[in-house]
């Protein structure tokens, strides 16, 4: 597993954990920075998704649910939620990540993590993101 997909992994740990344990995710991130745990330090690239994600998550949000065909975020597995979320935001804000890795990476993710209807569900969202981006950004 490369450095990135564990990044990414870590970044997914905070999200939900924060969401599971109705915690706020930035002072779950400053924790996670003093005290990581069982695990490594946090890589600064966790630390960059947490923080992309939170400064722009209402926008993202409202982009998921306009354009997850009725699906309310609400109603998506938690898992799901905080991948989507990660692979919107490296997708529209991260111009070092190609926008094919983000997808790629979401779904790989998600096909260890979460149900056997996920990784289709965020190929396709995100496949929408990246068709959109263009006028998302403009």
């Amino acid at each position: 597993m490369g450095a990135r997909t564990k990044a990414r992994k870590r970044a997914l740990d905070v999200l939900f954990e924060a969401e599971q344990r109705h915690l706020d995710p930035i002072r779950l991130l400053a924790d996670r920075l003093v005290e990581p745990g069982t695990e490594s330090a946090l890589p600064q690239y966790s630390v960059d998704i947490v923080e992309g994600v939170l400064d722009r998550l209402d926008w993202i949000d409202e982009l998921l649910e306009t354009y997850s065909h009725e699906w309310a975020l609400d109603r998506m597995p938690a898992v799901d939620r905080a991948l989507l979320r990660i692979g919107t935001w490296e997708i529209l804000f991260n111009e070092d990540v190609p926008d094919a890795v983000a997808i790629d990476e979401a779904v790989e993710l998600s096909k260890s993590l979460s149900t056997d209807d996920s990784p289709a569900f965020i190929n396709g969202l995100l496949g929408r993101i990246v068709e959109l981006k263009p006028t998302l950004l403009a």
